[in-house]
């Protein structure tokens, strides 16, 4: 008896880690190294400075520089499907906005901070890595 509630503890402490939970933004895989010397990047200098980077993720990845550590989102509005008219968000300042259905985001949190839908997933974020002067960014 003992042996069966042991297994039966082990089987249900046994957790699959989930990554992407949003049925609108498909999981993929990409893994890219962004040479931050470039002129282009020179706003990821200055803590609250972002860029868009497109081609990668879904609709491309938002980097913003929060306090010296550059976090890296999904540039698609997690709470609705991926649409030809609402390609992805825009950047105002620290928030991240979506012109179709006015959604806003916290760039330091990824958090919905107002929502106009039943739905409120955060921006997914993608992991990254600073290496000497390049940002490895990837999922």
């Amino acid at each position: 008896m003992k042996r069966y509630i042991i297994i039966l503890l082990i089987l249900t402490s046994c957790e699959s880690e989930q990554t992407n939970i949003n049925p609108y933004i498909p999981n993929i895989s990409f893994d890219r190294i962004i040479n931050l010397n470039l002129p282009s990047y020179d706003n990821l200098n200055f803590t609250g400075g972002s860029v868009i980077i497109d081609g990668l993720g879904v609709c491309g990845v938002i980097l913003f520089n929060f306090n010296d550590d550059i976090l890296a989102w999904e540039a698609c509005d997690p709470n609705h499907k991926k649409r030809d008219d609402c390609p992805s968000l825009d950047i105002d300042g620290v928030q991240a906005k979506c012109n179709c259905v006015g959604n806003i985001y916290s760039l330091a949190t990824g958090q919905l901070l107002n929502s106009s839908m039943t739905s409120n997933y955060p921006l997914i974020r993608y992991k990254t890595e600073l290496i000497g002067s390049n940002l490895r960014v990837y999922n």
